[in-house]
């Protein structure tokens, strides 16, 4: 936090106390007068009576308050909810970990009903042994915890034509970061003997769509997991109960839900349906093939068009998320003026490989107009770049890997809209 943004938060702090209330308190006129507050002065009805009993909700939910904090589809994006996505409400969160009932959803051809029972799955192709795991036979392996992000390759996409979708759970809400229990793909695969000549990993779902998508070897025994818990839960159905492929730092189509079958191969499956999901059209009509890592990525989710400043001029905490498929997360900056000037804002936490982090930059409000930016670094030095820079290099024609720079229009109501800046 600067010195400016200190000082002024010990004003208004020391304003407060020289009125006798609290800063909350002193947040609203009629309370700074020193107008008796009910809501504290006297008992209310909550504190009068008996709560539910444990046995009131099993399965735990959101209190009622909290109704508003789902997620949410754009209907006019697809003709068929069956083949659609939804949106994770990721200015109404905090921290990094996304709740599995709150993560966004992706499907092909709808999320299925699969039995632990009925579940298999087959290693099969260049191998020594061709193998058939069933869910209690994976359970029996070493397993470990990671968390990571899982991002759709169009996150953002509708963005590249300019400013489309207002608020964040639209233009970046594709994206969930959970802690997944499971067991490494490299375990598995050294369970049924990889042949020298198997370079490749072709891998499918039990869904109608089955949605095969082909891997490096390296990658598949580098950090790829067999996973089948979420948040230490058994993975939700619309997230692949009862198994799906963790891929970390890869573009989400690549997780595989529902996973069926591992076939080891020499190459990749050429097939044309596969091929138009690894590649970037740009400006030129040439194509950029394979695009599977997510690039650095930032975004601020409050103050946003779904989360608007809802007092007036002071503290103000402005907060958002970056992550990076390539590493860690080093750094974060954050822009009140469009990109003109800069400030670093602090991390939560220090970031880890590929997942989430959260940032901070705590300022004060002047109650003017504000065009707020985040801007993320990774380990490697990777900048992320502004929608300009990205336009220059990949045109227009593309809908996938927009890792532009985000910017929102805070006007002096405090609402935020979804805007461009030159």
């Amino acid at each position: 936090m600067s010195e400016t943004s200190k000082n002024s938060r010990r004003s208004f702090l020391k304003g407060a106390a020289a009125a006798g209330v609290g800063a909350v308190a002193a947040a609203t006129t009629a309370r700074a007068q020193g107008t008796p507050d009910p809501l504290i002065t006297e008992v209310q009805p909550w504190a009068t009576g008996l709560g539910d009993g444990v046995d009131a909700t099993p399965y735990g939910l959101p209190i009622e308050y909290e109704a508003d904090v789902v997620r949410r589809n754009v209907p006019w994006l697809t003709a068929d909810p069956i083949s659609s996505i939804n949106f994770t409400p990721i200015h109404a969160l905090d921290g990094t970990i996304t709740p599995q009932g709150c993560a966004f959803e992706r499907h092909h051809s709808g999320a299925i009903d699969l039995r632990k029972e009925d579940y298999r799955l087959m290693i099969n192709g260049l191998v020594d042994q061709p193998l058939v795991f069933t869910y209690e036979d994976l359970e029996r392996f070493a397993r470990i915890n990671r968390v990571f992000f899982c991002e759709c390759a169009a996150n953002t996409g509708m963005e590249w034509a300019g400013a489309q979708l207002n608020g964040a759970q639209f233009t970046h809400g594709m994206i969930h970061n959970m802690e997944y229990s499971g067991v490494p793909l490299r375990t598995l695969l050294e369970e049924a003997g990889v042949k020298p000549e198997g370079k490749w990993v072709y891998v499918e779902g039990a869904d109608a769509s089955s949605n095969g998508r082909s891997i490096p070897l390296e990658k598949a025994l580098d950090d790829v997991l067999v996973a089948f818990k979420a948040n230490g839960e058994a993975l939700r159905k619309e997230h692949g109960y009862p198994v799906r492929l963790v891929v970390p730092g890869w573009e989400g189509n690549m997780w595989i839900k529902w996973l069926r079958r591992i076939e080891v191969m020499e190459g990749p499956v050429e097939s044309r349906e596969e091929t138009s999901k690894y590649t970037d059209t740009l400006a030129n009509g040439t194509s950029r093939k394979w695009t599977w890592v997510m690039d650095a990525k930032s975004i601020v989710t409050s103050p946003s068009p779904q989360a608007p400043i809802k007092h007036g001029p002071g503290p103000l905490v402005i907060t958002g998320l970056a992550w990076s498929g390539r590493g860690a997360i080093k750094r974060v900056d954050v822009s009140k003026d469009g990109g003109k000037t800069w400030e670093t804002a602090r991390l939560a936490n220090p970031g880890q490989p590929m997942a989430l982090t959260r940032f901070y930059l705590d300022t004060s409000w002047d109650g003017k107009e504000m065009l707020l930016q985040a801007r993320a670094m990774d380990e490697t030095g990777y900048v992320q770049p502004t929608k300009k820079m990205l336009r220059e290099v990949r045109g227009e024609n593309s809908v996938y890997h927009n890792n532009c720079i985000q910017t929102w229009w805070v006007k002096e109501t405090g609402e935020a809209e979804n805007v461009e800046v030159s």
